[in-house]
């Protein structure tokens, strides 16, 4: 393979205690069209068989913590690739997703390129974690890009490690600050497993008790204020009424589901206590 027309992509995925996930994603991975990739697994101190499993797919297999944004640097300090893509370890790419990402950024003036995602898993909540996240598709600030330049990440410093939540948005601001960002069309799939309310609001209100660093780095910018407000969130769900139509009772779950989570969120930034 001509590596000057086929450039080296370095995708760093991150786990911890992931066993139940890592196949699916790392087999995603070496059936992607495009073949030049090398597979850089950064464990954090896995207490199952993530690390074995990972091994038989990939030699370059670390761990490091504590958390996911000083395990995505590491990873990248260790790549060789032209550019990156991060994924976690509970995704599945679509076979043309690094392909469509080196083409998106060969061709155009880009520092990143942005993958849609799409939920999926069992049961009436994961349902509705799936119909809100179709709502983000291509909706100003709240996706981030997952595919970056390495000279373009490392210029950028890379993941903030003080952040444990809003890291995503906060490379991507910053990036986009001196660099375009663009999309694909194909698809990173995420499995929500067996997926239950009371588990998505602790996650929920967990993120929402580390947020503030990101806050106070992002205070008063637009896309910050675009991710986080609720009215926003709440006026997107509204101006589909397909989607609406089409499912009323799922559309409805969604939206309870969201007041939840708004609600554990605030509690975890203004009063925050160790539930978890």
């Amino acid at each position: 393979m001509n590596k000057s027309k086929f450039p080296l992509v370095s995708v760093i995925i991150t786990t911890k205690n992931e066993e139940k996930n890592i196949k699916t994603c790392l087999v995603s991975i070496k059936n992607q069209t495009y073949q030049n990739i090398e597979i850089i697994v950064v464990d954090n101190n896995s207490i199952d068989s993530t690390k074995k499993l990972a091994s038989e797919y990939t030699k370059y297999v670390y761990n490091k913590g504590p958390e996911r944004s000083a395990q995505r640097n590491f990873g990248a300090s260790k790549s060789k690739g032209k550019y990156l893509l991060f994924l976690d370890a509970d995704m599945k790419a679509s076979r043309k997703v690094v392909e469509e990402c080196v083409k998106a950024i060969e061709l155009r003036d880009v520092g990143g390129i942005i993958i849609p995602e799409e939920s999926y898993g069992v049961g009436f909540w994961a349902k509705c974690k799936k119909l809100e996240r179709s709502y983000y598709i291509d909706a100003g600030g709240i996706e981030a890009a997952r595919f970056y330049k390495t000279s373009v990440f490392k210029e950028s410093k890379g993941f903030d490690i003080g952040m444990v939540s809003g890291e995503d948005w906060d490379l991507s601001s910053r990036i986009r600050n001196v660099n375009k960002l663009d999309r694909i069309d194909s698809f990173i799939f995420h499995n929500e497993g067996e997926l239950s309310l009371m588990n998505t609001v602790k996650k929920k209100y967990y993120y929402a008790t580390k947020i503030s660093v990101y806050l106070s780095k992002n205070q008063g910018k637009v896309k910050s204020d675009d991710q986080l407000s609720i009215i926003s969130r709440y006026r997107l769900f509204l101006s589909n009424y397909k989607k609406i139509i089409e499912d009323p009772v799922l559309f409805t779950g969604m939206l309870f589901m969201k007041s939840c989570e708004f609600t554990a969120g605030f509690f975890g930034l203004y009063f925050p206590i160790k539930l978890l």
